[in-house]
């Protein structure tokens, strides 16, 4: 082989490492221009916010595969609104939070969240909503908590139905295969998706730029290649089976417009769970969060307001 040809071969079989190196660092000096506050947890610096009164029962929202806690917005207020104090907060490889080495599998996840309810030190029971991605990681805490959840809200959660699954999708996940494109083509790719879906309007501000801006932070994208390999490439069966048996109440909102969670995810938690109680709006995309915020606080005061998990009053909290 001549030299221009070893030199190819170097460049691309380089191109991930150094596509990353270009990216920005999330390093502790930028974290501190970070909008919420950040807490350090023994597994790594978490970015956090709270909202509503200092004194209420407590939600903890998780958010899904690509975005951070700000796509809580809606829900957020709509809790506070009932009188939560509801703890948001951006997953590791997200967002202004830290990017620990090791498989993010929801072992990862779960760790990270607990030390965050220790650093508060939270030991009272709880209500939980999960996004998507966050879905899995919600109904997983569930489970293993039992009676100290007080209530599970779902939201598009993955761990139900398989998700990526085609022929395209299982590419990026491949051995090597993923570990080259993600890096290098990964985030081209996921902005141009950001594009096409830039059509109804929101609840937060230029979404779908703030999304895209993710794509050019440091151990983001390994982050989502990770995520995908080690959790949504699991079920959750057996979560849903001992949260039905602890008769912890649990709501389900869908949409049947969603493209990333096929709407007969429905039907298996149905079965795995009839106590559940599912919502599925007519309109609703994989967005609905931000695109349906009404709707949605509708439908979390009607659910936590039969189940009486409103209205419970708790130590103060902090405020930031």
């Amino acid at each position: 082989m001549s030299v221009v040809a070893w030199t190819g071969l170097g460049l691309a079989l380089g191109a991930p490492v150094i596509a990353e190196a270009l990216r920005r660092p999330m390093s502790a000096a930028r974290q501190k221009k970070a909008p919420g506050t950040i807490a350090e947890l023994p597994s790594g610096r978490t970015h956090y916010r709270w909202t509503g009164p200092k004194r209420g029962p407590i939600a903890v929202c998780i958010h899904g595969l690509s975005s951070p806690q700000y796509i809580f917005a809606g829900t957020a207020r709509a809790l506070a609104a009932l009188g939560f104090r509801v703890l948001t907060y951006d997953l590791y490889g997200r967002g202004w939070s830290s990017r620990p080495r090791g498989n993010q599998d929801i072992d990862y996840f779960l760790r990270q969240l607990r030390d965050l309810l220790d650093y508060f030190g939270i030991d009272q029971p709880i209500t939980v909503v999960g996004y998507s991605m966050g879905g899995t990681l919600a109904t997983a805490f569930a489970a293993e908590e039992g009676l100290n959840i007080k209530a599970l809200v779902l939201m598009a959660p993955a761990g139900l139905e398989p998700v990526y699954q085609s022929s395209k999708d299982r590419l990026w996940t491949l051995p090597v295969i993923g570990d080259w494109l993600m890096p290098v083509f990964g985030g081209l790719v996921l902005r141009r998706e950001l594009a096409r879906e830039d059509t109804a309007p929101t609840v937060i501000p230029n979404l779908s730029e703030r999304l895209a801006s993710e794509t050019r932070k440091r151990g983001y994208l390994p982050s989502l290649l990770s995520s995908r390999r080690h959790v949504l490439s699991q079920t959750c069966d057996e979560d849903h089976r001992a949260i039905r048996d602890y008769k912890t109440p649990v709501l389900a909102i869908w949409g049947r417009k969603d493209g990333v969670i096929p709407i007969t995810a429905m039907g298996k938690l149905a079965a795995l769970n009839p106590n559940a109680h599912h919502i599925e709006l007519a309109t609703g995309t994989h967005n609905f969060p931000q695109t349906n915020p009404g709707r949605v606080a509708e439908i979390l005061k009607d659910f936590l307001g039969v189940h009486s998990v409103v209205g419970s009053r708790r130590p103060s909290l902090p405020t930031s």
